[in-house]
């Protein structure tokens, strides 16, 4: 009986170090995908905390629904610039318009208010946790673009992010991909944060909502060799199209075109559809094309269900770009001044 009993308690001991095992593994793992950030980090301090996101983002949507790309807009433009840390929340003190909102990308970016009224709710509704507004950022990206569908939730928001002490106007415009860029350029510049030529892809979608402004246009329009040319890449038709809506002399911060023409304010894979007609909008939008792999990629996503799902594993690892945990950072009282 007690060899019988020791056998048991060795057995019992080799399961439980077999669990523990596994689960460092995929806690590994996890904060491998996640950038060191954790399923629900809020899940005991404010339990709430998704459920109020979501309905001040979807309220906010539903009343207007071109707040959908710009919360969007908003998250990508602060990852690619320092990562994933609220730092282009932050506002210019004393005059100084060095931070990244004032940079000259940044500065048709909206929705700070959304943000700001989230932070404010959830210190009357978790008073004793302090919320990052990177993870706000985060959240609100993914309720904003979810609201614009007929699905629950379209992809997953790992939190646990802290918030940047530094914001600075010259590297947004250094980091920011261009609308202009061709694919060697997009591809190197996705490269240095750990996105692929599938991120690259996927995450280009997000144009299948929101607008641009004519001046990043204008160019393929009317003068797109120096010779008062048009884009050969461009339908044609497609193209006195947008001349109508973009008629010159143009003005910075003018007139707006759709980036996917005829579903701007639905997300869906049109966007794709659009590409392999020539009716990319930006040059970074034809650009896809110019590649085999991403022509590929662009042909694949036009089955919403392939484009869905890529999107979502590409925003998962957008959003840990870079990101500050543990003691790195702060926690800002204020999501637009350092505390």
């Amino acid at each position: 009986m007690k060899m019988r009993g020791n056998i048991t308690t060795i057995l019992l001991l080799v399961s439980l170090l077999a669990v523990a095992l596994i689960s460092s593994v995929v806690g590994q793992n996890n904060n491998k995908k996640g950038g060191g950030l954790q399923d629900n980090f809020y899940g005991k301090s404010c339990k709430s905390l998704e459920k109020i996101v979501r309905d001040i983002t979807s309220k906010k949507v539903q009343a207007d629904p071109t707040l959908g790309p710009k919360l969007l807009r908003l998250h990508y433009h602060d990852c690619f610039v320092r990562g994933c840390d609220a730092s282009i929340l932050i506002d210019p003190v004393n005059g100084n318009n060095t931070t990244e909102k004032n940079a000259p990308p940044n500065r048709s970016v909206a929705g700070y208010e959304v943000i700001d009224e989230i932070k404010e709710t959830l210190k009357t509704q978790c008073p004793k946790t302090d919320v990052s507004c990177a993870d706000i950022l985060a959240l609100s990206a993914r309720d904003a673009v979810t609201a614009l569908t007929n699905e629950k939730s379209l992809w997953k928001v790992f939190t646990g992010r802290r918030d940047g002490r530094v914001s600075v106007a010259s590297e947004a415009s250094r980091d920011l991909p261009s609308g202009g860029s061709n694919i060697t350029t997009l591809l190197n510049l996705f490269d240095r944060f750990g996105l692929d030529r599938t991120d690259l892809v996927a995450l280009s979608g997000a144009h299948t909502i929101g607008v641009t402004h004519c001046p990043l246009v204008f160019r393929r329009l009317y003068n797109f060799t120096g010779k008062g040319d048009t884009d050969p890449a461009l339908d044609s038709n497609f193209a006195e199209d947008l001349k109508k809506r973009c008629p010159p002399p143009v003005a910075v911060g003018a007139t707006t075109v759709d980036l996917d023409s005829g579903s701007a304010l639905t997300f869906d894979s049109n966007y794709f559809t659009g590409l392999t007609n020539n009716h990319g909008v930006l040059t970074s939008d034809a650009a896809l094309l110019n590649d085999p792999a991403s022509a590929a990629l662009v042909k694949k996503f036009g089955s919403f269900k392939k484009f869905k799902e890529a999107f979502a594993k590409s925003m998962i690892k957008m959003g840990a770009i870079n990101v500050l945990t543990g003691n790195d950072g702060e926690i800002r009282k204020n999501c637009r001044v350092i505390n």
